[in-house]
């Protein structure tokens, strides 16, 4: 299975992305599973989030930060600070 992949993308990037126009997402401080039934892209406006996969491995982000989720993935979110996201599932 493929990784979590985290990294700075450039305001062009986001523009040519059109990241500004795909839905939003926001979740107060608390702890669950999740699964991806599709892969997830995600832009991090605001929040600070750690996602642990069933492997062990853990891997945090927050403001600024662009987030790809790999299909079948199987993780936690902790969100340590309310998070506020751009997404798009593909």
């Amino acid at each position: 299975m493929s990784e979590i992949i985290v990294k700075q993308l450039s305001e062009n990037e986001i523009q040519e992305k059109g990241i500004r126009s795909w839905s939003t997402w926001s979740c107060d401080k608390s702890e669950f599973p999740w699964e991806y039934s599709e892969k997830e892209s995600c832009y991090i406006i605001e929040g600070q989030v750690e996602v642990t996969t069933e492997s062990g491995k853990t891997v945090s982000f927050g403001p600024g930060d662009f987030v790809v989720f790999p299909q079948g993935l199987k993780c936690t979110w902790k969100v340590n600070q309310a998070v506020y996201k751009y997404f798009l599932f593909d």
